[in-house]
C-alpha cells in the first residue's frame, strides 16, 4: 500500500507541475502585443541580443518540455498499469536488471541532449559576446553603486544618472549602444530583459554589453545581482529614442545648470552642506562623485534609481528622510529646518 500511495502522490506532483508549466507559458505568449514597459518578459525581445536569447530559451523549453512529457507519460502508463488490483498477491515483480541495451540508452541519450544544450547556449554566447562595434555606436560606461547607477558617455561629454538614454537603431542605418560594466562598490547585474542578457558588474573586472534596440520607448529592469540592502530598489530605466530626440536630449544634457537669484539661498545650503561631499552640478563648485550629478536632476523621471516618481513632494520627502522612501540607501538624512529644506528643494527643482 505504501508504495500505491508513493506513486500517486509521484503522479498528482507532476500533474500539478504540467498545469504550473502550461500556465506559465500561456502568461508570457497570451498578450500578442506585451506593453513596451513590461519589466521582465525575454518574450517579447527588440533588440539582437535579445533575439538570440529567446531563440535559445524556446529550443531549450522544447527540449525540456519533450522530456517532461516522455517521463510523465511513462510515469502515468506505470501508476495505471502496475497499480494495486484485488487479487494482487503482495509479491515482488520480477526484477529486470543487467540490460546493457538499457544501461547504454539511458546513458547515452542524457549525453547527447546535454551536450546539444550546451553547444546552443555556447553559439548565443560567442555570437554576442564577439560582435565588433561599428563606428557609429553609441559608447556608454554604466558604473553600479549602492544602489543607484551611473551613465557617462565619454564621446559625447554627458554624465547622468538612473535613466540611460540610447538611440533607436534602423536595421537600414544601424546604432548600436556598447556599454562598459563597472562597479563602484560590489557585484551589480545589469538586466533589461527585452534588451539584452544578465552581464555582471564586478569590482576591478570591467565587462561589456550592447543593445541595438528597434522600437522606441522605455524599457525597464532590475540590478538582478544581491548587492546588499536596497538591491531590489535599484532599478533600471532604459529610453529608447529617435535619432533626433537622442541628439536633442544630448544637447540639453551638456548644458550647464541654470543659475536664478531667485533660488540663491537653496543653492548657498546646497554648498555649504554635506550634499556637495556626493553630487556634482556642473557650472557650480559642486563636484562629488558619490552620489548621482544633479545637474539635470528634474529632466528625469524618478528619484532614488527609479524608487519613487520625481515630484516636489517626494523630493522634499527624499531630502528630510532617505529612508521613508528607500531604507538602508547610503544618503544621509539632512537634518534640515522647515524653511532650510523648502529653500534647497527650491534649487533643486530648478536644475533641469
Amino acid at each position: 500500500m505504501q508504495t500505491g500511495r508513493s506513486y500517486n502522490s509521484y503522479a498528482r506532483g507532476a500533474l500539478q507541475a504540467m498545469v504550473l508549466l502550461f500556465w506559465r507559458v500561456n502568461l508570457a505568449f497570451g498578450d500578442p502585443n506585451p506593453s513596451p514597459v513590461s519589466p521582465t518578459s525575454i518574450f517579447a525581445p527588440v533588440s539582437t541580443p535579445a533575439d538570440s536569447i529567446f531563440g535559445l530559451s524556446l529550443f531549450v523549453l522544447a527540449v525540456t518540455a519533450t522530456i517532461f512529457a516522455v517521463v510523465v507519460s511513462l510515469l502515468i502508463y506505470s501508476v495505471v498499469k502496475f497499480r494495486k488490483r484485488r487479487d494482487d498477491d503482495g509479491r515482488e515483480p520480477p526484477q529486470v536488471y543487467g540490460s546493457n541495451q538499457v544501461e547504454m540508452a539511458w546513458t547515452v541519450i542524457p549525453v547527447l541532449i546535454v551536450v546539444a544544450l550546451f553547444m546552443a547556449t555556447v553559439r548565443v554566447i560567442a555570437t554576442v559576446q564577439n560582435h565588433a562595434m561599428s563606428p557609429d555606436a553609441v559608447e556608454v560606461v554604466a558604473i553600479g553603486h549602492q544602489f543607484w547607477w551611473e551613465y557617462r558617455y565619454p564621446g559625447l561629454n554627458v554624465v547622468t544618472a538612473n535613466e540611460l538614454h540610447v538611440p533607436v537603431s534602423d536595421p537600414a542605418h544601424p546604432t548600436p549602444t556598447f556599454i562598459k560594466l563597472v562597479s563602484a562598490d560590489t557585484d551589480h547585474s545589469f538586466w533589461v530583459p527585452r534588451l539584452a542578457g544578465k552581464t555582471d558588474l564586478i569590482p576591478n573586472h570591467p565587462n561589456t554589453m550592447w543593445i541595438d534596440p528597434r522600437e522606441t520607448g522605455l524599457y525597464l529592469g532590475q540590478c538582478a545581482q544581491y548587492c546588499g540592502t536596497q538591491h531590489a530598489k535599484m532599478l533600471l530605466r532604459v529610453y529608447v529614442q529617435s535619432q533626433g530626440e537622442f541628439e536633442h536630449w544630448i544637447e540639453q544634457q551638456r548644458q550647464p545648470a541654470r543659475v536664478s537669484a531667485v533660488v540663491s539661498q537653496g543653492q548657498r545650503i546646497f554648498e555649504t552642506t554635506a550634499c556637495i561631499n556626493c553630487h556634482a552640478v556642473a557650472g557650480t563648485v559642486a563636484n562629488g562623485r558619490f552620489g548621482p550629478d544633479l545637474t539635470h536632476l528634474m529632466s528625469r523621471d524618478t528619484i532614488a534609481a527609479g524608487a519613487a516618481p520625481n515630484t516636489p513632494e517626494n523630493l522634499r520627502l527624499w531630502i528630510r528622510n532617505p529612508d521613508a522612501i528607500k531604507p538602508g540607501s547610503l544618503m544621509p538624512a539632512m537634518e534640515l529646518n522647515d524653511q532650510e529644506l523648502e529653500a534647497l528643494a527650491a534649487y533643486l527643482e530648478t536644475l533641469r
